[in-house]
Parts: C-alpha cells; structure tokens; sequence
C-alpha cells in the first residue's frame, strides 16, 4: 500500500478536486507546474503525467497544444480526470510496474511529469523501481521532472525521501540532473524543504 493510499484510503478525488478549484476561484496560480513544463519541451511534445490524480496539469498542457496521458493508481482520482477531459487518455496502473507497451500506450514521451509529492507518497521500497519505470518512458533526451518536499512542513506524510537518494535512483535508471529549482516557478533551489529536479534520459 502506497503511503498516499494509508493518507486518503483511496477516496479523496472530489475533496481535492474541490480544493484546487477553490483555489483557483480565489485567484490563486494552480497551474506552476503546467507553465514550467512548457518552458521544458515545446507544443505538441508527448508528456506523460505519472501519478497525475485529478488530471489538472495534464489537463492544463493539454489545453495548451501538448500531447499526453495521464496515470494513477487512485480510482478516484482517475474519476474525476475523466470526466473532466474525456477526451484524453487515462491509465489506472501502479507506477511501480506501470508499462506503456502493455497498457497499449507508444513509449518515448519527450518529458515525463511527476508533481504532486508523487515519490514520498510511494509504496515504502518502491522509489528506485519507479524511477526506472519513467526513465523507461522517456525517449532518448527526454525529461523527467518531479517536484515534491524534504521535510514535514511540505509533506503531509513523515519525509522519507532525500535529494541525494534521490539523484542515485534516478541515476541507476540512466538519468542525469540537469535544473534543479525551489519552485515550480524555477526559482534557483538554496537547499530548503522543497525542490523541483530536471533529469535528461
């Protein structure tokens, strides 16, 4: 069990799509991470959202000329980004053995997206197994982009995950860092509790 499905018991796509749109109502900026991806790889580029929840950023760059599919284990969440964009492609699958191939979907996406906390809410042990996964995804020179906290202030788990095993898990899956940001607006990273890492296949 992943550490996200201990937090929510696997029910919580309305109450966090809700969230979000509320935010949005209040003229908050919900789409950072859409707007860095698009600084990445340019429209039309193939993105695949891992752990891509209700479908917001996904939804977002698809909004703006990107190709893309989404996948999540959550059902719930799954629910809520299909029908809010039918029209795109949604996976149910764990990332940990998640494979585009068998799932019918064309490999070598130019960027893979992972925001939302996705690696500190993975299944315990399972961290190394999905970086490989993703990098697997990649075509050669693709991207990998994941945002997600380092201490108990920007999680709502106990941390478990530091940069530095990080970068070695992505580094085992063939993966070089190349940016690595404080923010999804890429604000220069000064080693505080939030971090946002580009690695290049």
């Amino acid at each position: 069990m992943s550490r996200w499905e201990k937090l929510t018991g696997g029910v919580s796509g309305e109450q966090y799509a809700a969230r979000f749109a509320q935010l949005a109502e209040q003229g908050e900026d919900v789409h950072g991470e859409a707007r860095l991806c698009a600084t990445l790889v340019s429209p039309g580029a193939r993105v695949l959202d891992a752990g891509c929840g209700t479908g917001r950023v996904l939804i977002r760059l698809a909004q703006l000329g990107y190709e893309g599919v989404g996948v999540d284990r959550d059902a719930s969440m799954l629910a809520v980004a299909r029908r809010n964009a039918p029209e795109l492609t949604w996976l149910q699958a764990d990332l940990s053995d998640f494979d585009p191939a068998t799932a019918g979907v064309t490999t070598g996406f130019d960027l893979v997206v992972a925001a939302g906390n996705i690696f500190p809410l993975l299944a315990p042990g399972t961290e190394a197994a999905v970086a490989a996964r993703l990098a697997h995804a990649l075509r050669p020179g693709g991207l990998l982009v994941a945002g997600f906290g380092l201490d108990r202030e920007h999680l709502p788990v106990p941390p478990s995950l530091t940069l530095g095993e990080y970068d070695a898990y992505c580094g085992a899956a063939g993966l070089t860092l190349t940016d690595r940001f404080a923010t999804w607006d890429a604000d220069p990273y000064d080693g505080g509790g939030y971090a946002v890492s580009v690695h290049r296949r």
